[in-house]
């Protein structure tokens, strides 16, 4: 394919070309070369490649990237046969003004493995330069790495790269037997025209974004995120880097797991120490370094003191190895020159196209049995099992590998990626969203890298499986040492309740990640929170209906079988809950019996009997156990082999051709069939552990349900967006906000203004700096006013006295003008303001905020000391949807008092929603506004007033998920 200067004079382009601008035009002002356009991308096939700006320097690379490139694939390129660049050619593709042309150039270990580049045209086809707003756009990809995604990945980033410069078209010629690259155009889900001239296909784009080419960006990053991580989990080769020529030490435990577990393919123990005629370790060949095995190398397990990783991640990474898990120590969490050894090895790595787990890390295991991977320092291999596992922490990693095994479930994967430098918790949530075998996912997370992109992936995969998190490090302020996380503005409480927006599945301790994990891979989910209790101790069933009345569940009465039930009374009465409509769930209550040897095996073997008989109803409920004192029936009822036949476990990437880009977003993954029936039933020690594991199926399940239906952004009338754009970039124009800015506040006559454009009336509040001046404005107003005042350090605190209500006349008004400067000060302090009185109703605020790791966030809480005090504010992502909105209002604990809560009147709450829906509006059509808040907004059984508001304005804050692919920069 080629650009317009070279349809007629060839590569070389026109004559005045060189040493001046394209077409003769006059030589490009230089421009700093655009770093920020640097990015490491994950290609299709899991492999990293690096996408940055050619420059003059890059002469070299050209030329020899250009002699690896087939002949046809250089005819497709220049229409025409071209077997070598000339200097001209060199020349002109190595130096780029960065503003009208530009080219990119994707590289692997250094040297480019494709290119791309525009050059602005006007309406004629001509070389142009700002204010032409066309580009013709033209690739070149090595053969060697065509069918990679490479192409794909650079027309992401050239694309923004060309809207960063004002550019708003791609023009392309093609040849129509060049099918790859018009693929490349036509999947990429921008709106396009295509046209037939001169025997080439002529393509146009509109490089605006639109829902497809998101969904078609988003759909490739998963896919190729995914494949990263497997590539790592079910490699076809494994070289241990470090393993001691003496039993010991961690190269050698972790050849040795490998070997234990029973590992599939290949194993290469490597020691640069080894001595003359060792060429074993432990049975397998060992070899000085990876490039002395002379075979494919897909893992490596790096073991070596810090100091030495770079050596032998040079040496894995000429040799064409995969991926890295490096256990090695001394990077980030050991202070600054472990920090910048960190950048240095995640740069190197990626370099070659690998990527890391790790550093610090304490492994990886994948129990599929084609695979059987234990690439970690624990001692045993976990049983196979429904349930991914990924950890920041190896000792938080140690303890839930242990408790899984003592509650007899089983694994499908395990990660713990200890600094995380690479590979993170949103990686593997990629590979585990359609993965077979994971049917339940298990996070600890002590921080969170990418927040508004771990929400979006939590929120995809909690609608087919669910997200179990638990976060450390709450508390501390701060991320743990080694953990590189963007600054955020927004609490944790607003974080976990994002992510139970997303129907991520939140619990504050490992013992209730466990206990949630066991439940939900387990059993079904339940289909409301009716719950059945029967069991043979009546206080220990009256424990566990308390313990769900305080989790917001349904309980009916417990059936007490009496101490002297056997286990067929157990399963007859569970039997019997089973098939009863009228109960979603059962708690099974058990403590010992009296001088009876032999009835825990037997009363699990009942229990099972129960739930295989139940049929499909009973198959619809799940079933949990608390027992007392009752040592082996948690393994009793573990130990039960499932009545749902496994999966077939094939892990390993096979030598098929990667699968087709899609059109649009990936088609979910079949979620596991809730009328399976259940493969174990888990027992809980205490009533309050196995009641709060079910709730919060309930809820999760309730999610699930929602989620088919998310509610839609409503269109309302009353809005001018275009007039609300006008006056932001007035404001932003004469105040000077720029890129360093801290932000404009408005003033409170261009916050009515700007509100007023999106149908929201801020009540007007007249400034009274003296008595007469209050009484002028309240006759301009109208009686009843409000005097309040709006000193800073009073706003918003009633309880200081600071407002007066409800005055009828003008000798109330001077009254309380008098009385309050007597309390609190000269009016030139209080800075007081009448306004007309509102109707009588609930107090509330609205606030919306734009943080750049979150996102746009909208907040809604009710007024006053008490709800700030408890927190009692509920968030939800901007834009926000009618049930969104809904859901906002109810989920407050003071919710109660805006639906007539102890014989009040309910307030107007379809109201209320339309405001939050107009101030989420307003924010996710105006990037510039970065905060919100309307305080009070008094809600009243006829609508809603909107006494206070504040916005403040600045440049579009930086995204994190926005834009082309790209990994965490180092």
């Amino acid at each position: 394919m080629r650009s317009t200067s070279e349809q007629a004079d060839g590569p070389d382009g026109p004559s005045g070309e060189v040493g001046g601008g394209a077409g003769g035009r006059p030589a490009p002002e230089e421009h700093a070369y655009p770093d920020h356009w640097e990015a490491d991308v994950v290609l299709r096939d899991g492999g990293t490649a690096r996408i940055r700006p050619i420059t003059a320097d890059d002469a070299d690379r050209l030329v020899s990237f250009y002699e690896q490139v087939s002949d046809e694939s250089k005819y497709y390129r220049f229409f025409a046969p071209y077997p070598r660049l000339s200097a001209k050619d060199v020349h002109r593709f190595t130096h780029h003004d960065f503003v009208d042309r530009v080219g990119l150039a994707a590289t692997v270990g250094g040297e480019f493995i494709a290119t791309v580049r525009y050059d602005r045209i006007d309406d004629r086809g001509r070389p142009a330069s700002t204010p032409a707003d066309e580009a013709e756009v033209a690739f070149l990809v090595q053969d060697a790495h065509q069918g990679r995604g490479v192409a794909s990945a650079l027309l992401e980033h050239i694309a923004a790269v060309a809207r960063e410069r004002g550019i708003r078209r791609f023009a392309a010629e093609v040849l129509p037997a060049n099918t790859k690259m018009i693929k490349v155009f036509t999947d990429a889900g921008y709106t396009q025209k295509r046209s037939f001239e001169d025997g080439s296909v002529r393509l146009h784009l509109d490089l605006e974004p639109t829902d497809r080419s998101l969904a078609v960006q988003r759909a490739r990053e998963q896919r190729a995120e995914a494949r990263s991580v497997q590539r790592l989990l079910a490699p076809a080769s494994v070289a241990v880097v470090g393993a001691g020529r003496t039993p010991g030490g961690v190269g050698r435990t972790v050849l040795r797991n490998l070997l234990g577990a029973g590992f599939t393919g290949r194993v290469y123990a490597v020691n640069p120490g080894l001595g003359p005629g060792e060429t074993e370790l432990d049975g397998v060949p060992a070899f000085p370094s990876v490039a002395a095995v002379g075979a494919p190398v897909d893992l490596a397990i790096v073991a070596v003191p810090a100091e030495r990783v770079p050596e032998v991640v040079a040496d894995c990474g000429e040799h064409g190895v995969r991926g890295l898990v490096v256990l090695s120590a001394g990077y980030a969490e050991s202070g600054t020159e472990g920090r910048a050894r960190q950048r240095a090895l995640v740069r190197q790595a990626r370099s070659y196209g690998m990527r890391i787990i790790g550093p610090n890390a304490f492994g990886i295991i994948d129990t599929a049995a084609d695979v059987r991977l234990n690439a970690s320092l624990a001692p045993e291999m976990p049983a196979a099992g429904r349930i991914g596992l990924f950890t920041q922490s190896a000792a938080i990693g140690v303890a839930l590998l242990a408790r899984l095994h003592r509650r007899g479930a089983g694994l499908s994967s395990f990660i713990s990626a200890g600094n995380r430098a690479d590979v993170s918790g949103n990686d593997v949530l990629q590979h585990w969203y359609d993965d077979p075998a994971t049917d339940v996912v298990l996070l600890y997370l002590e921080s969170i890298g990418n927040p508004r992109k771990f929400t979006r992936l939590a929120r995809r995969t909690a609608a087919v499986k669910p997200v179990v998190v638990v976060k450390g490090a709450r508390h501390s302020g701060s991320a743990p040492p080694g953990h590189r996380v963007p600054v955020t503005r927004v609490p944790h409480a607003t974080v976990d309740a994002l992510l139970r927006q997303a129907g991520v599945i939140r619990v504050d301790t490992v013992t209730e990640l466990v206990d949630a994990g066991v439940l939900l891979a387990g059993q079904p989910l339940p289909a409301g929170p009716r719950v059945a209790i029967l069991g043979n101790s009546e206080s220990l069933g009256l424990l566990t209906y308390d313990a769900c009345l305080t989790e917001g569940l349904r309980p009916q009465r417990p059936l007490d079988l009496t101490t002297a039930a056997t286990p067929a009374d157990f399963r007859d009465a569970l039997a019997a809950a089973l098939a009863d409509d009228t109960c979603d769930a059962v708690v099974v209550t058990a403590i010992p019996w009296v001088g009876i040897e032999g009835t825990t095996e037997v009363l699990a073997a009942s229990l099972r009997e129960a739930v295989a008989g139940g049929g499909a109803a009973g198959a619809a409920k799940p079933v949990v156990v608390v027992h007392v004192e009752m040592g082996g029936l948690a393994e009793a009822l573990s130990a039960a082999t499932s009545t749902r036949p496994a999966p077939a476990r094939t892990r390993r990437p096979t030598a098929a051709a990667p699968a087709p880009v899609p059109q649009g977003a990936p088609e979910a993954p079949e979620p596991p069939d809730p009328a399976a029936p259940a493969r174990n039933i888990p027992a809980y020690p205490a009533a309050e552990r196995a009641v709060r594991a079910l709730a919060e199926a309930v809820r999760y399940g309730q999610w699930r349900r929602q989620a088919a239906d998310p509610g839609r952004v409503p269109e309302y009338d009353a809005i001018d967006q275009a007039g609300a754009a006008a006056l932001i970039g007035r404001v932003l124009a004469e105040r000077g906000a720029g890129q360093e800015s801290r932000g404009v506040t408005l003033t409170t006559d261009e916050t009515g203004e700007l509100l007023g454009r999106y149908g929201i009336a801020v009540r007007p509040a007249l400034p009274a700096p003296g008595p007469d001046e209050a009484v002028a404005a309240a006759a301009r107003l109208g009686y009843p006013v409000a005097l309040k005042t709006t000193a800073p350090h009073l706003r918003h605190r009633p309880d200081l006295g600071g407002v007066r209500l409800d005055l009828a006349t003008e000798e109330q008004l001077r009254t309380a003008y008098a009385e309050l400067t007597e309390a609190l000060g000269k009016p030139e302090e209080l800075q007081p303001v009448v306004q007309a009185m509102a109707p009588r109703g609930v107090d509330t605020v609205v606030r919306a905020a734009i943080d750049p790791a979150v996102g746009a966030v909208l907040s809604f809480g009710l007024a006053g000391a008490a709800s700030e005090l408890l927190g009692d504010t509920a968030h939800r992502l901007i834009p926000a949807t009618d049930r969104d909105a809904a859901e906002l209002v109810r989920s407050i604990r003071t919710a109660p008092l805006l639906f007539g809560w102890r014989g009040s009147a309910p307030v107007d709450t379809p109201a209320l929603e339309e405001l939050l829906l107009r101030v989420s509006r307003l924010v996710d059509d105006h990037p510039e506004i970065v905060s919100v808040a309307l305080e009070p907004a008094v809600v009243a059984p006829g609508g809603v007033s909107v006494l206070g508001a504040a916005v403040r304005l600045a440049p579009p804050p930086p995204t994190t998920d926005l834009g082309p692919r790209r990994l965490p920069s180092y």
